[in-house]
């Protein structure tokens, strides 16, 4: 008699946010592989139309919807269409983000603002308002996707280590809140993790570099998140919240 799938997600639903490439992009597919009905959400449409038929194709649900995570009235409009589509939220992954690459002296308020709101002031919007209707219902996980410059800095990236330190102070605030309604909140801060968005900065000498920093001394590959989101998103983790799981090389302890 085989063993049951611990990561088995069938009969939930999830939201992904930031889901037209790269990590989020992952994050939906490996959701919908283990059962889960999966709301792919981002600016970019086209893009997220493409992930839902290969979602559909390879036999999963999904639904595709556009999605500014800054404005609250695209938040509550999209968070109510991914139900109305799929079905009650069981499951949050909070990944849109986005980065600027400059020295802190020659940053400009509009970057600043970019980061800030998109990472941080986004991320709190979506939270808040899925974590009414889990709330509501007693029960859900919601993952925000950190990143090792929340706990560690790098130069020229000062908003974004800003915008993730914030990030996972709010990740565990939320957590102590919401445990009293059956809502989990935990984090999953990637290392360098290499996507069709940095990989031509990894074939750099510079991007040579920084890998050589890393004590694995090499990129990781999204497959390699796989584990910490299902453990998060599934049963599996049932009694986790307020925790973070660090999948970066050892890029921290370095």
């Amino acid at each position: 008699m085989s063993a049951p799938d611990i990561f088995d997600l069938t009969g939930k639903t999830a939201l992904v946010t930031g889901a037209s490439q790269g990590l989020g992009e992952r994050f939906a597919e490996v959701l919908a592989q283990r059962g889960a009905a999966v709301c792919v959400a981002a600016r970019q449409t086209k893009k997220l139309e493409k992930l839902k038929a290969r979602i559909e194709k390879a036999g999963g649900r999904a639904h595709a919807v556009a999605l500014d995570v800054t404005a609250p009235e695209a938040v509550e409009a999209a968070v109510a269409e991914a139900e109305e589509a799929l079905g009650p939220l069981d499951i949050l992954v909070n990944n849109a983000g986005v980065a600027v690459t400059n020295n802190f002296l020659d940053q400009t308020i509009e970057e600043w603002d970019q980061v800030l709101d998109t990472n941080l002031r986004g991320a709190f919007l979506v939270a808040q308002t899925v974590a009414k209707r889990m709330a509501e219902r007693g029960s859900g996980s919601i993952i925000n996707i950190e990143s090792v410059l929340g706990y560690g800095v790098m130069k020229g990236l000062a908003p974004y280590c800003a915008s993730k330190g914030g990030l996972a102070q709010l990740t565990r605030a939320m957590a102590g809140e919401l445990a009293r309604f059956g809502v989990r909140v935990n984090g999953v801060a990637p290392g360098y993790i290499e996507t069709d968005i940095n990989r031509a900065f990894f074939a750099t000498e510079a991007g040579d570099r920084l890998r050589k920093t890393i004590p694995f001394r090499r990129t990781g590959a999204p497959g390699e998140l796989d584990g910490a989101l299902l453990l998060l998103a599934s049963d599996a983790g049932s009694y986790m919240s307020g925790g973070v799981i660090t999948v970066d090389g050892g890029f921290l302890v370095r």
